[in-house]
């Protein structure tokens, strides 16, 4: 499909305008069946175990499609790329609706992680790509807030639905199906940033790739990016059964808001924190990670719903604003045919960070419970975030 017959300035500004609207709807659908858990678990019958294992076959099946696919933009093109991640988006949230078991949760779950793969390092780089030339520095800002309010957004309006409607299922997973469906094909307007060139069979060799140029920046960041991410996997994926059995809430907006809190706080916190250094800005996020984690444990053990919520919000600006900082740090210096295999290399390490707790606390909660699987995953969240925050303080780099 050819470009349409716009001034490229025009047609760069449009596109990028659309990237961003495509990563938002991306990572909505990321979080909107997160407040259908609980009520799958009554109605299928699996334990909080399970839970996590659904969560972990999705990062699981993200990761490789990252480490397969995660510079393959950098060679075919981000249109394609972009075009056929939303088209198995789409299939993945239909599957969804539809399952009726716990194998067909899993199917459409690992479907969408290979979507979300083939998504998250090209969508990332057109947005760097078409960033546009009078507004230097806002892709990165976007690239941190757009999919905090993304997640935000899907897990509020899923939420709500539930409580407010008979079928939220359809109107949930059908809109976002046709939202998918839409964005594969108007992503083909956009400009193409990134012309083919030779090496895209090497390119799907699984492997992690770091820009030599960003290399050093982007292990000095890394103990901040694995705490922030390993903080955003203990809610979203034990945030909401977190609110039912320990605070008894039933209602599905209270256990949405876990997420709604988590990354609008963190949403918000990286437009903020948009005026000031990486270093400050990493620092900030380590320090909030550390002391809202605390609080949220203590909440926990005191059982007050209305300090689990509070320290949420603080433990929320950490998680965004230390993945800001990072890229802060690491997207200015590569080239633009690297970004995509810098983007890839970034989000791998952030889902491992997301994944691996979650599935080692999948394993724990049928052991030790859910309410001490929490408290000892925080505490070492708490932990990590110290020492990345100690870490980054004696590093004079910026």
């Amino acid at each position: 499909m050819t470009d349409v017959m716009l001034p490229l300035p025009l047609r760069s500004r449009s596109g990028f305008r659309i990237t961003l609207t495509a990563m938002a709807v991306m990572m909505a659908g990321a979080s909107a069946p997160s407040p259908f858990y609980p009520a799958l678990q009554q109605e299928i019958g699996f334990s909080a175990a399970t839970l996590t294992s659904i969560f972990a076959v999705y990062t699981v099946a993200l990761l490789a499609s990252l480490l397969i696919t995660g510079s393959l933009s950098d060679h075919i093109g981000r249109r394609p790329v972009i075009s056929v991640g939303f088209s198995l988006m789409a299939l993945s949230l239909l599957l969804f609706w539809q399952a009726h078991d716990v194998s067909g949760l899993i199917a459409a779950r690992m479907l969408q992680g290979v979507a979300a793969g083939l998504l998250l390092s090209a969508l990332s780089a057109a947005v760097v790509d078409l960033e546009p030339k009078d507004r230097p520095g806002s892709a990165t800002i976007w690239n941190s807030v757009i999919p905090l309010g993304g997640l935000a957004i899907g897990a509020l309006i899923a939420g709500i639905l539930m409580d407010t409607t008979e079928g939220a299922e359809a109107d949930v997973f059908g809109t976002l199906v046709a939202a998918y469906a839409f964005l594969a094909a108007v992503i083909w307007f956009i400009p193409e940033t990134a012309p083919r060139h030779q090496g895209v069979w090497a390119s799907l060799r699984p492997r992690i790739g770091v820009p030599t140029a960003a290399a050093a920046a982007f292990w000095r960041s890394a103990p901040a990016v694995i705490a922030g991410w390993a903080t955003g996997g203990l809610y979203l994926s034990l945030g909401a059964p977190i609110v039912r059995h320990v605070f008894g809430a039933e209602d599905h907006v209270t256990q949405a808001i876990v997420i709604v809190l988590l990354c609008g706080a963190g949403a918000a916190a990286c437009y903020i924190a948009r005026g000031h250094s990486s270093r400050w800005v990493t620092l900030y996020g380590t320090s909030a990670l550390a002391i809202g984690t605390a609080l949220t444990l203590a909440a926990i053990a005191w059982h007050s719903l209305p300090a689990y919520l509070a320290a949420l919000i603080i433990a929320g600006t950490g998680f965004g604003t230390c993945f800001y900082g990072v890229l802060r740090s690491v997207v200015p210096v590569v080239r633009p045919e690297e970004r995509g295999e810098l983007f890839a290399a970034l989000f791998t390490l952030s889902y491992l960070a997301f994944g691996l707790p979650t599935l080692l606390a999948g394993l724990a909660v049928g052991i030790f419970g859910l309410t001490q699987t929490t408290l000892g995953y925080g505490a070492l969240i708490v932990l990590f975030s110290a020492i990345a925050g100690m870490l980054r303080k004696f590093r004079t780099q910026s």
